[in-house]
């Protein structure tokens, strides 16, 4: 029954990959209550949005497991879901043109995995550029959880303040946030799923979060959403296709190494096995995704946690792929947790932070290479739009290297896109 996963070959065994599944499966858990909270926020039905995390997370990891034999899961990504809601509200636009947007995206991402263009795509992209997009992205949900949370408020005279910090659901936010952190800082294994559960735990005693729906029910049925693929063509949103495609591709080969890395998978040549399938198994999870309702998925860094406790094979995934299946008969339990912002706010935050780690790499004294990292950083969090950061990012990083007499060193597919995203600012602003 497990041949297929050679687990001889791996140096592994079947109980050392079940522990491995179960350990991935609570480090990256959180995702199922955290993307229905987010997403609901653009008019999206609750219920189907955490059907659609847990399908698009099945897939996507049984695909990794079966197809390319990896111990990476894969889910809907952190960051993406928060870009689309501001797309949503940004745009003013029905949450089915910008699933349309995730669509394209995923079928962009699958014919790129069939090519050699994702390669090309991938080194021909600094990367200053590429850490600066990470962090900029890590900035932008962090801010998304102080404001979901009421620690920082809108205020006419700066923008954005202080909030109350006295009030309820703001303070439980502060002490859930210190309770995940003393838990990272322990190495607990699972931390923001188990701060959240004290985070919910308190905030049951404080009155703040009930269960009247009860904890355990017959799951939602999936639903295939009417994805409006014209109204993305009415209404010029090829950036944010691109940076849906652009920002899943490179979370999730950027994850894929590093987790490969760990597990001792990486030739001395540097190539990954099976990289093509694994690669295919986020682009199906993400095109799935949008049809059944949810942002773009990506493989998560925390399947390094079920490395680490010695998962080699898929057989490590498929244990995962279960664990979620087995999520769906607890819609009410997830749903009343995810109404209160301060359990799943402090998740935000710190995700947020291990996302700038790539800013160490980044040349800060080569000023060609640290303005645009800079200029990316900046303008995400503040213009709410992930498309914005990496088209000026685009922009800036070309015409700097040309300024400097580097121009040669400069791939031609940056002189295009930064071509192509002048014309997009100039003439399509609110696209």
């Amino acid at each position: 029954m497990f041949k297929m996963f050679r687990l001889q070959e791996n140096q592994t065994n079947v109980r050392t990959e079940i522990l491995a599944g179960v350990t991935t499966f609570l480090t990256m858990v959180y995702i199922v209550v955290v993307n229905p909270a987010i997403l609901s926020e653009a008019g999206l039905p609750f219920e189907q949005v955490f059907m659609a995390t847990v399908l698009a997370a099945i897939i996507g990891t049984l695909i990794m497991a079966l197809a390319a034999n990896y111990p990476i899961a894969i889910a809907p990504g952190m960051g993406m879901n928060a870009y689309f809601v501001t797309e949503v509200v940004q745009q003013d636009v029905s949450y089915s043109v910008i699933l349309g947007t995730v669509f394209l995206a995923g079928v962009l991402f699958v014919l790129l995995s069939l090519t050699s263009l994702r390669e090309v795509l991938i080194t021909a992209i600094p990367a200053s550029l590429k850490y600066g997009i990470t962090s900029g992205i890590g900035l932008f949900i962090a801010f998304l959880g102080l404001r979901m949370s009421g620690i920082i408020v809108a205020n006419e005279s700066t923008l954005v303040t202080l909030g109350d910090l006295a009030a309820p659901g703001t303070f439980l936010t502060i002490i859930g946030l210190f309770i995940t952190l003393g838990l990272i800082a322990k190495r607990v294994t699972g931390a923001l799923f188990i701060g959240m559960i004290v985070t919910a735990v308190i905030g049951m005693f404080t009155g703040q979060l009930s269960f009247t729906d009860g904890y355990v029910s017959t799951p939602p049925s999936p639903v295939f959403w009417d994805i409006d693929l014209a109204g993305v063509f009415t209404n010029g949103l090829y950036t944010v296709i691109f940076a849906f495609l652009l920002v899943t591709i490179f979370d999730t080969t950027g994850t894929m190494i590093g987790v490969a890395e760990q597990a001792g998978f990486i030739r001395k040549d540097g190539s990954l096995p099976r990289a093509r399938a694994a690669l295919m198994a986020d682009a199906t999870a993400t095109t799935a995704g949008a049809m059944f309702g949810t942002s773009p998925s990506s493989a998560y860094i925390e399947s390094s946690s079920g490395v680490a406790a010695g998962g080699r094979t898929g057989l490590t995934t498929v244990v995962v792929a279960v664990l979620f299946l087995l999520s769906i008969f607890f819609s009410p339990l997830v749903g009343a947790v995810s109404n209160l912002p301060a359990i799943t706010a402090p998740v935000l935050i710190i995700v947020g932070c291990f996302m700038m780690e790539g800013l160490a790499k980044v040349d800060w004294k080569a000023f060609d290479e640290a303005f645009p990292a800079f200029i990316i950083i900046l303008t995400m969090p503040l213009t709410s739009s992930i498309a914005t950061g990496i088209a000026i990012g685009f922009i800036t990083y070309p015409l700097l290297k040309l300024f400097s007499g580097k121009g040669k060193d400069v791939h031609w597919i940056l002189y295009m896109f930064g071509a192509i995203f002048i014309v997009q600012m100039i003439f399509f602003p609110g696209h």
